[in-house]
């Protein structure tokens, strides 16, 4: 069945927000204190939220395009869209995150005039890097978050890396720019 796409409205953004993840992704979590300012941010047009369904299923994953979807601390010199995407909990581990990738690509190749595409990946979730590597991205570079030095890898498909980037709030991509006023770093 094949997925369809949705700006993301409040009701989702609530809902998204509140999935929880288990051991090892639970970084990936969203500290409730701040969810009401993060749920205004969600909602923000130029940070291209939507809501993936399928079929009867209007929620199964939620994906972000542009900067909202770096994490602090990596390289963004480089021209490119970058690509966040969350599947539901408990969809993932399931062998469907190639299916859930390449429509995130294929949209955002629809919707998005750039001819570099870019996602950052946690280094320890190997199976979000196979996912995106079966896809054709490549590793770039590797980096350490800001605020915690959680490492990250920044893959591209169809470009070339060159070098900065940087932000003092806390979310789970590290230390950023204030929220409001700067990428939030959800994805």
């Amino acid at each position: 069945m094949p997925f369809t796409f949705h700006p993301i409205d409040e009701s989702s953004a609530r809902a998204v927000l509140a999935w929880r993840y288990p051991p090892p992704y639970e970084v990936y979590n969203e500290d409730p204190a701040h969810s009401e300012q993060v749920v205004q941010e969600v909602l923000r047009p130029d940070y291209h939220y939507y809501r993936m369904a399928e079929g009867d299923d209007p929620l199964i994953a939620y994906c972000c395009f542009g900067p909202d979807a770096r994490v602090t601390g990596g390289d963004y010199a480089l021209e490119a869209l970058d690509l966040g995407l969350m599947v539901r909990p408990d969809l993932n581990g399931r062998g469907r995150g190639h299916k859930f990738a390449a429509a995130v690509l294929e949209f955002a190749q629809r919707s998005f005039p750039h001819k570099v595409w870019r996602v950052t990946i946690a280094e320890f979730n190997q199976r979000a890097q196979r996912v995106w590597q079966k896809l054709g991205f490549r590793r770039v570079q590797v980096f350490a978050r800001c605020g915690d030095g959680l490492p990250f890898g920044i893959w591209i498909l169809n470009g070339k890396h060159r070098g900065a980037a940087g932000g003092s709030q806390r979310t789970w991509k590290g230390w950023g720019a204030p929220r409001v006023t700067g990428p939030t770093n959800r994805i």
